[in-house]
């Protein structure tokens, strides 16, 4: 006889774990720590010294992964200690200075400059000078890597090994990412009642993951037609960047894709295969994430003090930057200043920057800074679009990433992330340095 008979079933319950949240601290510089770095510096003097390409293939491997060490009031870096390492090896090199010389990345350079010192300016006025000095000198950075590229391959043009460089750092920092599908990521999404992950790797947040791909999948992309071998890390990245769920990342990757296809009409028919593969593949997985959170019975853990609060609303951050340009316009509040000044725009709560490059400039820099970065944005476009009939793989690569992150971060503010600006100064310098010279006229 079956005593279970007219009893309910207890219930299938599905428990996971898409979101975890994870608290970063600031570590100090200990011993260890500072061997390492100490050693990675005296390997990009030695690399560079060698051959000036092997300091750029350093440079990129190194971008995605810093560990932040905290000495004093900055940060300790593998990119910082690798730009200098590569600053001191160029040292060594004979007619290092003869880069400024090409127009393309003198003007670059100049307008790069500027809003450097537009940064600098602002101290000045600045409520809290500590971070106004940090973002200039964060500037002064981005200026110098890209002038330290800029040298390095004009001395040694060895394409091969730089993309390597691109095809496996982008293929790591994808393998990682895709990882956290399974132990859980730091972020998430509200998807129909419940919680899915969105990945973030060791960029730290998906937003910043996503540009990043719109700067190595336009590198990878722009190369593929004459080496194939890139076509599985652009399955896998396209695959990664939309399980960010990074709405502005996949419309920047779109449209740098699209400016690939443009400029170069015979890419389409080749380029279409690896970019389907990682598009169904993407939303494979998504599919999957989306079928779990409608299994019955399921139970979601609660979303992660990450997903819900601390970062506004873009509508009400754009008001506030509006707020502070209205009562500073000449030179705003001051560089880094915007997060640490919301509750005078009636944000409490809340820390962040404003969600748009351009109206961060213009909160914190005022109508100068605003200039500055336009006119830095149109000297981009106009550099790298330039004799795209004769474009080098490269200068194809570099107008289509600018041009996705010049859009993107209308709605993102990117530049603000070592992590994101770093790799995309490399491949604006790669880009700008393999723009062909004009030939000279007959006498």
């Amino acid at each position: 006889m079956d005593f279970t008979a007219g009893r309910a079933k207890p219930a299938i319950v599905v428990h996971y774990l898409p979101v975890v949240d994870r608290i970063f601290l600031p570590e100090p510089l200990d011993p260890l720590w500072a061997m390492l770095f100490l050693a990675a510096f005296l390997a990009a003097v030695v690399a560079t010294v060698r051959r000036p390409s092997y300091g750029i293939f350093f440079s990129i491997c190194v971008q995605p992964f810093p560990l932040d060490h905290y000495l004093f009031n900055t940060t300790v870096t593998f990119p910082k200690v690798v730009l200098l390492g590569m600053l001191l090896g160029l040292c060594a090199q004979p007619g290092w200075r003869s880069a400024l010389r090409e127009a393309p990345v003198r003007r670059i350079f100049v307008a790069l400059a500027a809003v450097a010192c537009v940064v600098a300016v602002t101290i000045a006025v600045a409520l809290h000078r500590g971070p106004a000095v940090r973002e200039t000198f964060k500037w002064l950075e981005y200026a110098a890597l890209f002038l330290a590229v800029c040298v390095a391959y004009r001395r040694d043009r060895n394409d091969s090994l730089l993309l390597y460089g691109w095809t496996g750092v982008t293929l790591a920092v994808s393998l990682l990412a895709l990882l956290q599908e399974g132990i859980g990521a730091p972020w998430a999404l509200s998807m129909s009642g419940a919680i899915v992950p969105r990945i973030a790797g060791p960029l730290g947040g998906p937003n910043q993951l996503a540009a990043y791909y719109e700067i190595a999948l336009a590198a990878l992309c722009a190369w593929y037609v004459r080496d194939r071998f890139v076509a599985g890390t652009i399955i896998v990245a396209f695959c990664a960047l939309a399980l960010t769920f990074s709405r502005g990342g996949i419309a920047g990757a779109a449209i740098a894709i699209g400016t690939i296809f443009i400029a170069r009409t015979s890419a389409r028919r080749a380029l279409f295969a690896p970019v389907a593969a990682g598009a169904v593949l993407a939303a494979a997985c998504a599919g999957f994430w989306d079928a779990l959170a409608h299994v019955p019975g399921l139970l979601p853990q609660p979303p992660s003090a990450n997903y819900a609060g601390g970062v506004g609303h873009r509508s009400e951050l754009w008001r506030a930057a509006i707020f502070f340009w209205r009562r500073h316009p000449l030179l705003g509040i001051g560089a880094g200043n915007y997060e640490l000044e919301l509750a005078q725009a009636g944000i409490a709560g809340v820390r962040t920057h404003a969600n748009s490059w351009y109206l961060q400039a213009l909160a914190e820099g005022g109508i100068a800074l605003f200039l500055a970065t336009l006119a830095l944005v149109v000297t981009l476009l106009r550099t790298l679009a330039s004799k795209l009939n004769e474009a080098a793989p490269w200068q194809i690569a570099a107008l289509a990433a600018s041009l996705a992150l010049i859009l993107h971060q209308v709605v993102d503010y990117l530049v603000f992330y070592p992590k994101v600006a770093g790799p995309w100064w490399i491949l604006v310098a790669l880009g700008a340095s393999s723009i062909r010279r004009s030939s000279p006229k007959p006498a």
